[in-house]
């Protein structure tokens, strides 16, 4: 058999499914295997490029099968669908990894290290017990509601009001309902308890990483938002300039051109939108802290939002947050706030 020089790799829980081609192109081994036999394979195999899309275990894959040598290389799974010839199953789309992979211009994404993951994993699960408490919230209100009790919107006014005005309207109500709102608050205090773990774990993530300390200089930028940039982009190698890392934030206009006339429409909203929601906070805050600044980024904003809508200008501002952002990772500097032109 001919060297192997490329192969398309079909991650899945079980039963794995390869596609070798040699360096002219020619499909020389189609292969299943089994989780147990899959970096048995890879060690004996010479070194190679191994393509896989970009999923939630690519990035252990990759790591085990570039100890062997091996250049590892992950593809979004919305660049490897066109090239997917017949039905879909398992070795057709192995071979399609494979046909991506070996694209003179495919973009791919960069292989996470375990920290990176650990922490993206920590944002992932705060975010969500975030929507936990919210939904809570909800139904707790909603509850009280059923019995004609007006409570306060927000997590600290809704906390005030239990503790100045709930005794008041408590003996009005059923003791079954009672019990359970009590157990309902129960929950509340420990969805905030598991938050607040959260928080000093992402807290002591950034105490200790030089990145996220130059980050954190930034107007605009925060811990949530230093950590989980320097988690997610690393430090920035994978892009060429700060408009590509903005346009994987889905941070730029989506365009729709053809006749030689150019559209552009919203933000195409493409990428990490757990970043792109942070910066946007990030940029809201900025602009409404404001104030008499002036710098060259105060006067930029002062300009702008005098002939477009606020909503444009925070998304504009976050745009160049993440350009920043960018710059300090990429070359390693410390902001410098910029003077006026």
């Amino acid at each position: 058999m001919e060297r192997v020089s490329m192969i398309g790799l079909d991650l899945a829980k079980n039963i794995f499914q390869v596609h070798a081609v040699d360096k002219r192109g020619h499909c020389i081994l189609r292969k299943s295997l089994r989780r147990a036999q899959v970096s048995a394979f890879f060690a004996q195999l010479p070194a190679c490029i191994v393509g896989m899309e970009a999923c939630s275990s690519s990035h252990y894959w990759g790591r085990v099968i570039a100890s062997y040598g091996h250049e590892v290389k992950l593809i979004p799974p919305q660049y490897v669908k066109p090239y997917v010839k017949t039905n879909k199953n398992d070795a057709a789309d192995a071979e399609a990894i494979c046909e991506a992979t070996s694209r003179p211009h495919m973009r791919f994404v960069e292989l996470k290290s375990p920290e990176q993951q650990s922490i993206l994993l920590i944002h992932r699960e705060r975010d969500g017990l975030m929507k936990d408490r919210t939904a809570l919230i909800n139904r707790l209100r909603a509850t009280l509601g059923e019995f004609g009790i007006a409570v306060p919107s927000g997590p600290a006014r809704l906390k005030q009001w239990f503790c100045d005005s709930y005794g008041i309207d408590e003996v009005l109500l059923p003791v079954l309902m009672q019990r359970h709102i009590q157990r309902m608050r129960a929950r509340w205090a420990e969805l905030e308890s598991c938050i607040a773990e959260l928080d000093n774990e992402i807290d002591e993530h950034v105490k200790q990483n030089e990145a996220c300390k130059r980050l954190l200089e930034v107007p605009g930028i925060g811990r949530l938002t230093a950590s989980a940039l320097v988690a997610s982009v690393g430090n920035a190698l994978a892009f060429k300039n700060g408009r590509q890392l903005s346009v994987w934030l889905g941070l730029v206009p989506k365009q729709h051109s053809s006749g030689g006339k150019t559209v552009l429409r919203g933000i195409s909203k493409r990428g990490d939108g757990y970043l792109r929601r942070m910066l946007i906070h990030g940029a809201r805050a900025v602009l409404r802290h404001i104030g008499t600044k002036r710098n060259a980024v105060s006067n930029w904003l002062h300009e702008l939002s005098t002939r477009a809508n606020r909503n444009v200008v925070i998304v504009a501002m976050a745009n160049k947050l993440a350009r920043i952002a960018w710059a300090l990772l990429n070359k390693g500097q410390r902001y410098m706030e910029p003077a006026i032109g």
